[in-house]
């Protein structure tokens, strides 16, 4: 299992993500920041470490409160693929280099995607928010 959210102090401003690795009764947590960035940035992120901490190709259940991740990743992209990082709208997808990261780390693993609410007291997405947001205090100071 993958936990991730990323949180944001203003947007743009100083934000931060949060990962959680779970397998076999083992944990791992991450966590990191940026000084003047977006929520979506952070969220998109946050799944990118964890890709990125994985030593070996993996069945992942990748488990965010983020519906932008979560549809971009199961919805949007093909679209976007297809018409060159462009939306319907003609305009170039924001975060392209982000999304492309994750589209190239995801195809390395079997992925499944889960949405849960934010804020609702789901004890992993609860332990990631507070990683997230640990980054950016440490960032402050």
């Amino acid at each position: 299992m993958l936990y991730t959210d990323g949180a944001c102090k203003g947007n743009p401003g100083p934000g931060g993500w949060g990962a959680l690795l779970q397998y076999k009764g083992k944990e791992k947590e991450l966590w990191g920041g940026e000084p003047r960035t977006t929520n979506n940035r952070m969220e998109l992120t946050a799944v990118i470490e964890g890709l990125k901490a994985l030593k070996r190709p993996s069945r992942v259940r990748i488990v965010t409160d983020s519906q932008y991740v979560k549809n971009g990743m199961e919805q949007w992209i093909h679209n976007w693929k297809r018409n060159g990082w462009r939306t319907a709208a003609k305009k170039p997808v924001k975060n392209a280099e982000l999304w492309q990261e994750l589209d190239r780390l995801v195809n390395l693993h079997q992925v499944e995607w889960e949405w849960v609410k934010g804020h609702s007291g789901h004890p992993e997405n609860e332990r990631v928010d507070a990683l997230a947001n640990r980054a950016i205090e440490e960032m402050r100071r």
